[in-house]
């Protein structure tokens, strides 16, 4: 544990709604949701005006607009949103060399090794600080605010941050740590999901101060040694991990989330196929292999199956990568239909062993090539447009219309597509319908982010 309060803990509050109301001035104080708008979507954010409604992230997208249907729901724009985290990671980057940005929205920043040494880190010195940060993250962004945490360690640093969103500042004073933590649910400690809440519950623990009073080797005997021993430490205060800048990326995945069962298995081959194709393209743009090859399978009822298999050496291969999936899913009973589907590359390394799989032969019988199209004995499978394609028009997609300007999609349907012209430096915009092949109508390609170190955003967590 530090003596002083130089762990900064910086999160973009509502991150993806609030890129959103920036953008969209009709929007401003009103509900928005952003995730996948289909039957089986997801929300990723919700605005504080659409939390007051009980939605939340990682829920259904079905059950969010039952809650609040008369939210704006938008599919999400993640080129925008990469951008303007990279204008906020670049501040961050200003203060302090030792930044670890754990997603889009958020990131640790140790106030020690601050740039410009500060004269002292006292709460006053290190308040100060995070106000000019807020502060500056909310100009450079148009108007994006940030709630900050500052603390002796990492954890007390993201409990601080969360006690007075959105927009606010905790300095938790050295000594106060525990106080802080004893009256709080148990849910506040990092890796304490709603399967480790009910079987402490079962053992009469709620609070962080029932947590405490359990000692070490109980805790293990339950959860497990890790689990176990971290949260011992953890009820405790006791957390020393340091500010790490850079973090190895452990694994690289894809998978999607499918309107209608899959029942195919050429179609789920072909699929596999792709999502492998993208995983090889990210292990490459970052220098990377990998020797374990895994994938997931959600079937209709649920069901979560998973299977893996390790490579003699790491490859970067798209089509090897392909290969194993695909006979990792021959194993798999899929007849009651699949609604999500995913590959995924661990045991990284940064070097790739050449021609692994030169003589293992041609291609499984049947299955498609490396390009996702059929080998020559089948005919090609038609395979959905991949996550992330432009399909139609989405709500929430920046349009221009030669005669009217810049917009976005309000909604479409029956052939026609409803346009609010207005941007984020003009007042709320008028609304036009088109149809859904007006030459006049162009999708407004995305603008490249700055480079940056940052995590993808999971939607599960927020």
């Amino acid at each position: 544990m530090r003596a002083h309060a130089s762990v900064l803990h910086l999160d973009l509050d509502a991150f993806f709604a609030a890129v959103e109301q920036r953008d969209k001035p009709s929007l401003r104080g009103r509900p928005v949701v952003v995730g996948g708008t289909g039957g089986r979507g997801v929300v990723a954010t919700a605005s504080y005006e659409a939390r007051v409604y009980g939605v939340r992230s990682a829920m259904s997208t079905r059950e969010a607009r039952s809650r609040c249907p008369h939210a704006a729901y938008l599919r999400g724009r993640f080129e925008e949103y990469r951008r303007t985290s990279a204008v906020v990671m670049a501040i961050l980057r200003e203060v302090s060399p030792l930044v670890e940005p754990l997603s889009l929205d958020e990131a640790f920043v140790d106030l020690a090794a601050a740039t410009v040494p500060l004269p002292d880190l006292g709460p006053a010195t290190v308040r100060a600080l995070g106000e000019d940060l807020r502060a500056r993250v909310r100009e450079a962004t148009g108007g994006v605010t940030a709630s900050v945490g500052i603390a002796s360690s990492k954890f007390l640093a993201k409990v601080a941050s969360e006690l007075d969103k959105p927009d606010g500042l905790v300095v938790v004073d050295p000594g106060t740590e525990r106080d802080l933590l004893r009256p709080r649910h148990v849910s506040v400690i990092p890796g304490v999901g709603p399967a480790t809440v009910e079987r402490l519950r079962r053992l009469g623990v709620h609070t962080v101060a029932d947590l405490e009073g359990l000692g070490a080797d109980e805790l293990v005997r339950e959860l497990g040694q890790a689990h176990g021993a971290g949260l011992f430490r953890l009820a405790r205060a006791d957390d020393d991990r340091p500010v790490v800048a850079e973090r190895d990326a452990k694994s690289v995945s894809v998978e999607d989330t499918y309107e209608t069962d899959l029942v195919d298995r050429r179609l789920m081959e072909g699929l596999l196929t792709r999502q492998a194709g993208g995983v090889a393209t990210r292990l490459r743009d970052h220098g990377l292999s990998g020797r374990t090859v895994s994938i997931k399978v959600r079937l209709a009822d649920f069901t979560t199956l998973s299977r893996s298999a390790t490579l003699p050496s790491p490859t970067d291969d798209p089509a090897t990568l392909a290969r194993v999936a695909r006979g990792l899913l021959a194993d798999l009973d899929t007849s009651t239909g699949v609604r999500l589907l995913g590959v995924g590359v661990s045991g990284l390394a940064d070097w790739v062993q050449e021609d692994l799989f030169a003589a293992a032969g041609a291609d499984l019988s049947g299955a498609p090539g490396a390009d996702g199209t059929a080998t020559a004995a089948e005919p090609p499978v038609e395979l959905p447009p991949p996550r992330g394609a432009p399909v139609g028009w989405p709500p929430g997609t920046d349009v221009v219309h030669d005669v009217h300007g810049r917009g976005w999609v309000w909604g479409s349907g029956r052939s026609v597509v409803t346009v609010r012209f207005e941007t984020a430096d003009t007042p709320p915009g008028p609304v036009r319908s088109f149809a859904v092949d007006d030459p006049a109508l162009h999708r407004v390609e995305a603008v490249s982010p700055a480079p940056a170190t940052v995590a993808e955003h999971d939607p599960s967590r927020r």
